[in-house]
């Protein structure tokens, strides 16, 4: 009999973490760039990269999803209030993200940890190629211990292609790398039953399932005159990070150490916990809600080795194609007989995945110019039928 993991469990078992830290933190409300503030979370991001958190030497990979390019844009240019217009928008956040971007790479190197920019817009993520391209990136970069800091690409988005708040791109992020855990840092100590600015009975909620339609309730509001987000926001990405099993923490950006506190299981702020676990939920998802646009035909041995331990499918044990599909598309995978074993999303076209028939990987990138990636399905992505 399994018993449920307590919120502590929660915090510390988490080894893939998004950090999300808004503008009014990072540029001190609006007056510049807090360089003392940015180092403090830097600090702490790099301590739980290295596994020097309190108490624990695991070692966990960070990204950190950063507002403040568009504030301090407005500052560079002596504006007071965030412009509507979207032509001055674009041109704040162009003007500002050259500072954000320079700040988090001189403080991150001052404790040792390398960093990236990366810029994102709502069309990366609904786009099944580019999203897989921007998984790709960002889990190599983790790999190769560097830390993402990544904001929206307000310099040239419209709304047509806005994900909106960095809250929700926190939650994207976290979907599209299968974190553990977001952490939203923000000017309140948490998520509460009212505006505890404007009631003073107002009571902190300190565990909650994400989800919770009586959640959204409480946070209505909007954000500052700097940022766009409210707390409303901070729920439903908590909500949204949920779908694919990442718990969410929403708590003061200035706690003393509260980035290693969290992690080493300390309650501070609201938990809004996930309602399954992030290899359930994602599987979940490819197994009952994507429409199938081909079909890959595998050997008796790929089809044991799936069944038996749901290893990944690699080209050398593909035998037919059917269809027409593109990188990052649902396929359902057949064993010889036509009986459906498991459904997954392909690595390549299905116009590659027939030139890559019974083929090794060693040979993807003389057959085809590149490598996308080893496997014509990968473990992650591949979900076994009933």
């Amino acid at each position: 009999m399994t018993t449920e993991p307590t919120p502590s469990d929660v915090l510390r078992s988490a080894r893939r973490i998004i950090v999300k830290v808004g503008s009014t933190l990072v540029t001190n409300e609006g007056r510049g760039l807090d360089a003392a503030a940015v180092g403090q979370w830097c600090r702490q991001l790099a301590l739980l990269e290295a596994g020097d958190g309190r108490n624990d030497h695991t070692r966990r990979e960070v990204v950190m999803v950063s507002s403040g390019a568009v504030a301090e844009g407005m500052k560079r240019l002596g504006w007071a209030r965030r412009p509507s217009v979207v032509s001055e928008l674009q041109a704040a956040a162009a003007v500002g993200q050259m500072g954000l971007a320079q700040m988090y790479e001189t403080q991150l190197a001052a404790h040792g940890l390398r960093s990236a920019q990366v810029l994102l817009t709502h069309a990366d993520l609904a786009d099944r190629e580019r999203y897989l391209n921007a998984r790709a990136t960002l889990l190599t970069l983790l790999a190769h211990r560097v830390l993402p800091v990544i904001n929206e690409n307000d310099s040239v988005i419209t709304d047509a292609i806005r994900v909106g708040d960095n809250d929700t791109l926190g939650a994207l992020v976290a979907n599209l790398i299968e974190a553990d855990l977001l952490v939203i840092l923000t000017d309140q100590k948490g998520l509460f039953d009212a505006d505890p600015r404007t009631n003073p009975d107002a009571k902190l909620i300190a565990e909650a399932h994400a989800g919770n339609p009586a959640l959204e309730e409480m946070a209505g509001g909007a954000g500052s005159a700097i940022g766009k987000g409210g707390m409303l926001t901070k729920v439903l990405a908590a909500r949204r990070a949920a779908g694919s099993g990442a718990s969410t923490v929403i708590a003061w950006g200035r706690e003393p150490d509260v980035l290693l506190r969290l992690a080493a299981g300390e309650r501070i702020g609201t938990l809004l916990v996930a309602p399954q676990h992030k290899t359930q939920a994602r599987k979940q998802w490819i197994a009952d809600h994507l429409q199938l646009s081909g079909a890959l035909t595998v050997d008796d041995g790929a089809a044991a080795h799936l069944r038996r331990s749901g290893a990944s499918l690699l080209p050398v044990g593909v035998i037919g194609v059917s269809g027409h599909f593109v990188r990052g598309d649902a396929v359902a995978i057949r064993d010889a007989a036509g009986v459906e074993i498991a459904r997954g999303l392909v690595n390549y076209s299905s116009s590659e995945a027939r030139r890559l028939l019974r083929q090794p990987s060693s040979k993807i990138a003389e057959l085809l110019g590149y490598t996308a990636e080893p496997e014509m399905v990968h473990r992650d992505n591949l979900a076994l039928s009933h």
